[in-house]
């Protein structure tokens, strides 16, 4: 049988757990308000439009923002309210 080598280290706490601020869906949210343009299609390589509407509305409603997003033919449009 194979021995196994291990460290043990002694910790009087455990470090807190890191929360992420934000999300990697931010900046096009942040583009879209800033941008002059009331509509804009938006399309991530490699992502569904279902799934961007999903993650797009929980940073959204985190944000408290007045935009409205949906899926038409699997092409995802933003929409300011």
């Amino acid at each position: 049988m194979s021995e196994v080598k291990f460290t043990l280290k002694p910790r009087k706490t455990k470090p807190s757990r890191r929360y992420r601020k934000g999300s990697k869906y931010d900046p096009i949210i942040d583009a879209f308000i800033e941008a002059t343009d009331s509509l804009v299609e938006v399309t991530v390589e490699g992502k569904d439009a279902n799934y961007l509407r999903t993650q797009l509305n929980k940073r959204i409603e985190a944000k408290k923002l007045k935009v409205k997003t949906s899926v038409v033919n699997n092409v995802l449009y933003l929409e300011k309210v």
